[in-house]
Parts: structure tokens; sequence; C-alpha cells
């Protein structure tokens, strides 16, 4: 790619661009042995391929229409692009004997509170257990939930937790999992809806832990109206209070945004303002000032680096309605309503 004259990019080793005088790119992207190439100019395109097959063997596909279990789907007179899994997902139903279980309308049900206590004690159990496909369940369930179902992530990350010893409960709560995709199956991300702007919501959920009451930290990016980037998981330490959570929450959010930032930069994306939306008007105001320091001395030195990027303006952080924060979703079990809301805020429909 370097003789062809492409700069591989230092945000990540696997994406190679070359941008030409006429404002026009080539965006090439590896996955060890898949490659899908982006570009305005199809000549150029079709000049690559031909470089390139003089040093590999090479299938040319066209135009793409699968990746890594993913379709693609590209309406051109709506300007829309949709990623969808459902093949992968009926496959899934299918390998355990779920495509026809009752549906449900959320990854996770309220009254599922899940916790080691549930974990079995006795031989006999672990036993029973034993028998149950509980961890390749969850294995392809996260392939899912990291490439285009960001709605099942807290719900994935909650059952990964006790992948070591699964209960009955664990189990049921898988289950449900597969029972909401079933009906969600032609569920997919869709791009095109909105201007190509990248923005942040973050959320945490205090304590929602019920073993060792760590709070979950929730994050979601969406650009051009879908979602790019998610992630749900347990913070490292256990907050004292609500600010505390939406604090460290918002520090890993303002991570993800600054590798996104470069990212974005170096394939010729710019845009004015980064901004990362919080619905915790406490926590913004500790991320820009440390007026609070007798009350916030406890927390990890790591954690007030939000500090510094805010003020150099890298991103800015501002206050919206937990109504109206997509990334609720990512950090407990929301109502019906507020869930439809968020796969709707994060471009989340079926196609």
């Amino acid at each position: 790619m370097g003789e062809q004259g492409y700069k591989k990019t230092y945000s990540d080793h696997c994406v190679f661009v070359q941008k030409f005088s006429d404002n026009d790119f080539i965006i090439l992207l590896l996955y060890v042995d898949d490659m899908l190439i982006v570009g305005k100019n199809t000549s150029k395109i079709d000049g690559l391929k031909k470089e390139l097959c003089k040093s590999f063997a090479m299938k040319d596909l066209g135009h793409v229409k699968q990746i890594l279990g993913m379709r693609i789907t590209r309406l051109r007179d709506e300007k829309k692009i949709y990623l969808s899994q459902k093949k992968y997902i009926e496959r899934v139903l299918e390998r355990f004997n779920m495509k026809n279980a009752k549906l449900v309308s959320t990854p996770l049900a309220g009254h599922m509170k899940l916790s080691k206590k549930m974990c079995p004690t006795v031989r006999e159990e672990k036993e029973s257990m034993a028998k149950v496909p509980y961890s390749s369940v969850v294995g392809s369930l996260m392939y899912a939930m990291v490439c285009t179902r960001p709605d099942i992530a807290h719900a994935v990350g909650v059952v990964s937790r006790f992948l070591d010893n699964p209960g009955k409960e664990h189990w049921e709560a898988v289950k449900w999992i597969l029972r909401y995709l079933r009906g969600s199956s032609d569920e997919c991300l869709c791009f095109g809806a909105s201007d190509p702007i990248l923005k942040g919501y973050t959320d945490a959920d205090m304590a929602g832990d019920l073993d060792n009451r760590k709070s979950t930290t929730g994050y979601l990016f969406t650009f051009s109206g879908g979602a790019i980037s998610w992630q749900s998981k347990l913070q490292k330490c256990v907050a004292l209070s609500t600010t505390e959570a939406e604090y460290i929450a918002a520090t890993e959010v303002g991570k993800e945004i600054i590798w996104l930032k470069r990212f974005f930069q170096e394939l010729g994306l710019h845009q004015i303002k980064y901004i990362v939306y919080c619905d915790s008007q406490s926590a913004i105001d500790l991320s820009k000032n440390s007026m609070y320091h007798a009350r916030t001395k406890h927390i990890d030195v790591r954690y007030h680096w939000i500090r510094e990027e805010v003020e150099s303006e890298s991103f800015h952080v501002k206050k919206i309605h937990t109504s109206e924060n997509p990334a609720e979703m990512l950090t407990k079990v929301v109502t019906r309503d507020k869930f439809e809301l968020c796969k709707e805020l994060v471009g989340m429909s079926s196609l």
C-alpha cells in the first residue's frame, strides 16, 4: 500500500488513505483477508484493484453486500446505508433451538436482578448447568452486540459476569436475550438520516451491580444518524456518589472521542466542535473546574484528565435531558417506551 502512495492511519493500522488534488480520495480497510475500498472515482478504485492483483491473488466481489457476517444495504436514492446481522442472528437462534421461542420486547426484564448468589453451590446443580451451552451463547451474543446491536450491550454485559459459574436464573436471562433477538432480528443500523457529525452520549448507573456495588458506565457515539461506537461495562472502582459515577463515565467517553476525533481527521473529516452529552450537571461542572476539591480529592487522578481536555477545548461536555439520552439503555433496564426511543436516537430501525 505504501508503494501505491497510501498512508497508514496512526489511529487504526488497518486503514489506508490516499488523497488526490481534486478533493478526491480512496480509503482502504483491511481485516485479515477481507478488504473494503471506498472512494468517489470508480476508475481510480479499479486502478488500485489492478495494482493489488499484481502482488496478491484476489477475488473482486463487486459492490459490497456483506463483510464479516454483516449485511450492507445501500439505498442510493435515499442516500442511506444499512448494517444488519439478520442471517447471523437467525443461525444463532437455530443453533440453540430458540427459533420458535416466545417473543419479548426488551433484552432484559426488570425483575431479573442477577447476582452471584444465584450461582450453583452443590455438585448436582453444577453438573446440571455444565450441560447448558452458556458460554457459547454469550459468545455468539457478544459478536452481534459488538457489530450492529448496541441495544443488547447492557444485557450481554450483565450475563457475561457469570461465565465461570452460571445458575438457572442466569441461563433464563440469556434465553430472554435470544427471545428478544428473535423478534428484532431484522433491525439494523441506519446511516445517512442526519448530517455527518460525530456526537457522543454518556450515562452511568450508580451501584447497579448487586455483588460489589460498582457502577456501570455506558457511552455511545453516532455519526450521520447511526451508532458507530458504544460500550457498557462495570467501572473499575466503587463510586461513592452519583456525581462520581457520572464523572468517571464522562472520562471514559472522553478518551474514546479523542481517538475518534484523531481518526476522523486522518480520514479528512473535520468539524468545528466535538461534543459529548451528559445528563448530570454536577459531573459537567466537575469536568470544567476543580472547585469541589474537598469532596472529590479521593477520586483517582486519572479520571481528572478530562479537565485538561475540556479546558483545552479538545471536546465539549454539554447537558442533555435524561429523557433524550440514548446511552441510558447501556447502563440499566429501562421501560419499553424509553428503550424504543433510545433505539430510534441511535439509528436503529427495520429495513
